[in-house]
C-alpha cells in the first residue's frame, strides 16, 4: 500500500521551536511588530511593494473584491469556472458580476480568448485563479488588459512562486492573493497575504483588514485630512470603509518568517516530483500536456485523456485501496457553476457549455506532492495507475 496523504510535515519541529522561544520572550501575541515583519519579507521575496497579512486566503480574496469596489465601483468581474468558491463568493459578496469563462486544459487558468471576449464596458477586473502550480498568464494577456485598462487580480493561492517569464506570478497584476493553509506551498496554519505596487489599494486593504478603521493606515496625510472632515468624531475610531476583522496573529507570522526561509528548496523539490509524475504518466491514458514553463505544482494532476466513467471508478477505487488520498474535480471540486450557491442566483447559466471545466468536473482530480515525497513512491504511483 502506498499511503500517500495530500500533505505531510508541513509544520516542522524548527517551525515550533521558533514558535516557542517567541513565546518566552513576548506578551504581544496579536497583529504587531512580527506581523509588519513577515509582511516586508514576503514583499521582498514576491517582488512587491506592500504586502498585507491576513487570517486566510479566502479573506484576502474578500477583501481585495471589496477594496476594488471602493475605489473602483461595483462592476462586472470574469472569473474561471475552476476556481476556490472565495473567488467567486468575493465577487458576489462584494456586488460585483460575476462573468464566467471556461479555462484551458494546459494549465486549467482561464482560457485567454474566452477573457478576451467577455469584456465589456462595465468589466471592472479580470480575477485569474493560477491552478494547482501552473502559471496561467502571458504577455499577451497582461498586454491587452493593460491596453485595455483592465485590473488584474491574480489568486496564487496554489501556485507559490510559479513564474512567467523569470518573474513571479503575484507580482505581475495589479493585486494578488495568496493563501498559507496547512497543504500549501508554506503554511503559517490558518493564514493569507494580499499583495501590491498600488499604494492606495494598500492603504484601503490595512483599513479592511481591521474593521474600516483609518486608523491603520500609515498614510499620515489622509489620517490627517480624514480626521479633519469629521472632528465629531474620535480619531482613534472613525470607520471609512465597511471593513471586517480579518487580522492574523503575530504566531502565525513568526511561523511564516521561518516557513520563508525554506520556501524556494521546497518548491525546486516540488518541481522536480511534478516533472517525474508527468514523465512517467501514460499519456495515452491520461492527459499529460502541460504547460510546465515556471510551474510550481503543490500536487499531481490525473486528468482522463477520455471521458470513460468506468475507468475514472476504477481510477477511484484503486486510489482508495493504495491509500493514496485525492480530490475529485482538482482546485475547488471542479466546475463551480454546478454549485447550489451559483446555481441558485445565476439559473440561466448553463454549466455543460464549459466543456473543459466539465471534463476536469467528471474526469479530473490530483493527488499529494509535497518536497518529502519519496521519488520511489511517485514511480509506484504511475505505475499502478498506468496499468488500470
Amino acid at each position: 500500500m502506498l499511503n500517500i496523504p495530500l500533505m505531510s510535515n508541513n509544520i516542522t519541529k524548527e517551525d515550533t521551536q521558533c514558535l516557542i522561544r517567541f513565546l518566552e520572550t513576548t506578551d504581544r501575541f496579536t497583529n504587531g511588530p512580527k506581523v509588519r515583519e513577515f509582511e516586508q519579507a514576503w514583499s521582498e521575496w514576491l517582488g512587491t511593494r506592500y504586502s498585507v497579512f491576513v487570517n486566510s486566503g479566502a479573506s484576502a480574496n474578500f477583501m481585495t473584491m471589496a477594496g476594488i469596489a471602493q475605489i473602483y465601483g461595483m462592476g462586472e468581474v470574469i472569473v474561471p469556472t475552476i476556481t476556490w468558491v472565495s473567488d467567486i463568493s468575493s465577487v458576489i459578496a462584494a456586488g460585483h458580476t460575476p462573468v464566467f469563462v471556461d479555462v484551458d486544459l494546459k494549465n486549467m487558468a482561464m482560457c485567454e480568448a474566452h477573457i478576451l471576449e467577455k469584456i465589456t464596458d462595465r468589466t471592472k477586473a479580470v480575477f485569474l485563479t493560477h491552478v494547482l502550480g501552473f502559471n496561467g498568464l502571458s504577455e499577451s494577456l497582461l498586454n491587452e488588459l493593460k491596453k485595455r485598462n483592465i485590473l488584474l487580480i491574480e489568486d496564487v493561492c496554489e501556485s507559490h512562486g510559479a513564474t512567467l517569464n523569470g518573474k513571479k506570478v503575484g507580482s505581475l497584476g495589479f493585486a494578488s492573493n495568496f493563501s498559507f493553509y496547512y497543504a500549501h506551498h508554506m503554511s503559517t496554519i490558518e493564514g493569507g497575504m494580499v499583495s501590491t505596487d498600488d499604494e492606495e489599494f494598500y492603504q484601503m486593504m490595512r483599513m479592511y483588514r481591521s474593521h474600516g478603521m483609518v486608523r491603520e493606515t500609515t498614510n499620515e496625510g489622509y489620517k490627517k485630512n480624514i480626521e479633519d472632515q469629521f472632528p465629531d468624531l474620535n480619531p482613534e475610531f472613525i470607520f471609512m470603509v465597511p471593513g471586517f476583522n480579518m487580522r492574523s496573529t503575530e504566531l502565525n507570522a513568526v511561523i511564516g518568517l521561518n516557513q520563508l526561509k525554506r520556501l524556494d528548496d521546497n518548491i525546486a523539490k516540488r518541481r522536480e516530483n511534478f516533472r517525474l509524475f508527468i514523465e512517467n504518466l501514460d499519456g495515452k491514458k491520461y492527459f499529460n500536456e502541460f504547460d510546465t514553463e515556471g510551474n510550481s505544482n503543490y500536487a499531481f494532476v490525473l486528468l482522463l485523456r477520455e471521458a470513460d466513467p468506468e475507468f475514472f471508478k476504477q481510477l477511484t477505487q484503486t486510489l482508495r485501496e493504495e491509500n493514496v488520498e485525492f480530490r475529485r474535480g482538482t482546485a475547488g471540486g471542479g466546475n463551480q457553476l454546478r454549485q447550489p450557491f451559483v446555481r441558485k442566483r445565476y439559473p440561466d447559466i448553463c454549466p455543460t457549455d464549459y466543456v473543459n471545466a466539465e471534463k476536469i468536473h467528471f474526469y479530473g482530480m490530483y493527488t499529494g506532492n509535497y518536497p518529502g515525497l519519496d521519488r520511489r513512491k511517485i514511480l509506484e504511483l504511475t505505475r499502478i495507475i498506468n496499468k488500470i
